[in-house]
C-alpha cells in the first residue's frame, strides 16, 4: 500500500521517514534519465501538470501556484533558469542524495552475469552543499525552497577501455532509484543553519566544522560559504591561516539580487 503523501505545508526542515517510495502517479516525461523520471513519478500527485511551459521554460511539475524542479546533479545548470523564476513564482528544487548505493557492473563481453555489491560510501543531507554552492542567495527569498530526498539507488556502471585513466575504465551508465527513505524540506537560512552540529564551538574554523561533521574538509569549506552568504554566519576574524565564523556574527554578505 502506498505511504499517504506529505502535503506542501509541511513544517519547515522537518524530516520524514518514507518506506514506500515507488507507489506513486505515473505522469508523462520526456527524454530523461531514468533517475530523473523515477524521482518525477514518484514527487508526482493527482492533478500536477508535467513539463509545462513558464516564462519560457520547461518545469518538471507545477501543483498549483508550485513549481517543481528535480536536479540529480550540477547546479550550475540551472542558475539562470532559477534566478528568472523565483521572484514571481513559488518554486521547490528536489535533489536526491544516496545514503546507500548499489554498484552493478556489466560484464566485459557484454554476456556475462553483472557484478553487485554495495558501495560503502554514504551521502548525508550535509552533502546538498556541494551544489547548493552555485546560488546560496535563493535562500534569502521567500519563494525559494529546496528539498533533499535520502535515497537508495543503483549505479549500472560498463567498462571502457579508451577510458582506462577514470575508476579503471568503468564507467556511469545510468542511476536508478531503489527506494525514497526520508525528505527533508528546507524552506529558510534557519533550515539550513540547523545543519551545524550543536557540539561546534563559537567562533569556529571550517577544520573544526568538519571535524564536527566527520566529512572532508572540502564539504565544510562549501557549506560555510553557503551559510555565510545566507547570513547565517559570519567571519570575525582568523585563527592562525584560518578563517573564524560565528553563529550570526560579522557582517553579512549579500548578492545585489537579493
Amino acid at each position: 500500500m502506498a505511504q499517504p503523501r506529505p502535503g506542501d505545508q509541511r513544517r519547515a526542515g522537518r524530516s520524514e521517514a518514507l518506506n514506500d517510495p515507488l507507489e506513486r502517479t505515473t505522469i508523462g516525461c520526456l527524454n530523461e534519465s531514468p533517475l530523473h523520471a523515477a524521482l518525477k513519478n514518484w514527487l508526482a500527485q493527482p492533478g500536477d501538470r508535467c513539463e509545462e511551459q513558464i516564462e519560457g521554460f520547461r518545469i518538471d511539475i507545477v501543483r498549483g501556484d508550485l513549481l517543481i524542479e528535480v536536479q540529480t546533479r550540477n547546479f550550475s545548470a540551472l542558475k539562470h533558469k532559477l534566478w528568472q523564476l523565483v521572484p514571481q513564482h513559488r518554486l521547490r528544487l528536489v535533489y536526491p542524495v544516496a545514503r546507500e548505493k548499489w554498484l552493478l557492473k556489466r560484464a566485459g563481453d557484454g554476456q556475462g552475469r553483472p557484478s553487485r555489491r554495495k558501495s560503502p560510501k554514504r551521502g548525508r543531507v550535509e552533502d546538498l552543499f556541494r551544489e547548493l554552492v552555485s546560488f546560496p542567495e535563493l535562500a534569502l527569498l521567500p519563494n525559494f525552497s529546496l528539498e533533499v530526498l535520502l535515497i537508495q539507488e543503483e549505479e549500472v556502471r560498463h567498462h571502457d577501455a579508451r577510458r582506462a585513466w577514470r575508476r579503471q575504465g568503468w564507467v556511469t551508465e545510468e542511476r536508478r532509484l531503489l527506494q525514497v527513505l526520508e525528505r527533508r524540506l528546507f524552506e529558510t537560512p534557519a533550515d539550513y543553519g540547523a545543519l551545524l552540529p550543536g557540539e561546534l564551538a563559537d567562533p569556529f574554523t571550517t577544520a573544526d566544522l568538519a571535524q564536527a561533521l566527520r566529512r572532508p574538509r572540502s564539504l565544510a569549506q562549501k557549506m560555510a560559504y553557503c551559510l555565510r552568504r545566507m547570513d547565517v554566519i559570519g567571519s570575525v576574524g582568523r585563527r592562525d591561516r584560518y578563517v573564524l565564523y560565528s553563529r550570526g556574527g560579522g557582517a553579512p554578505v549579500r548578492d545585489p539580487r537579493t
